[in-house]
């Protein structure tokens, strides 16, 4: 089974030196997007240190299979 590594880069980079296995790209995917929901969930405060946050997914040979990205930008003009 093909093993992923998901790796948070906010400001910090914040990298799975362990990584999981799972059964295909499409698990690896579901499951960045649970992940960084729980980041959102229980971390909002730190996603106040910069514009952007990225969620990462490699595979085992260090290829890049899927990220969430957010860019965080304030409306000052009210809109």
């Amino acid at each position: 089974m093909p093993r992923y590594f998901f790796n948070v880069h906010d400001g910090h980079s914040s990298l799975d030196q362990e990584g999981i296995d799972l059964p295909s790209p499409d698990v690896a995917r579901v499951m960045a997007i649970r992940l960084a929901g729980e980041i959102f969930r229980d971390e909002a405060e730190r996603m106040l240190l910069g514009p952007a946050w990225r969620l990462a997914v490699l595979d085992e040979a260090g290829k890049s299979v899927f990220s969430v990205d957010v860019h965080l930008s304030t409306r000052l003009d009210g809109q």
